[in-house]
């Protein structure tokens, strides 16, 4: 049992390596702190060429929004080699984290 458990843990680890390009791709303004991220039901890789993930059960525009949550602002985002639109984009980014410093500007602006 313990032997078929790890070898299902690893062929659904390899799957997206063997799939060729991940089903998302994501540019980050900056790079994210951490490699990878486990969000939701979406596992990110992140390098210097961006960030990647498998599919997920999640619609696209959720998958963005909760990226961006984490990361912050995304210079880009694409579904299948698919870039989202501009103003999906901007709606993306309406849920990105903010910068301390961004954050104390609003703060006192208000």
């Amino acid at each position: 049992m313990t032997r078929t458990a790890t070898l299902l843990i690893t062929l659904f680890a390899a799957t997206p390596a063997l799939a060729g390009a991940p089903h998302f791709q994501a540019q980050p303004v900056a790079k994210p702190a951490e490699a990878q991220l486990a969000l939701r039901d979406t596992l990110w890789r992140c390098g210097e060429a961006g960030c990647g993930a498998g599919e997920s059960s999640s619609r696209p525009a959720v998958v963005c929004a909760v990226l961006a949550r984490e990361v912050g602002t995304l210079r880009s985002f694409a579904v299948k080699g698919q870039a989202l639109a501009a103003d999906e984009l901007a709606k993306c980014n309406a849920r990105a984290k903010r910068s301390a410093p961004d954050a104390v500007r609003t703060a006192a602006a208000e």
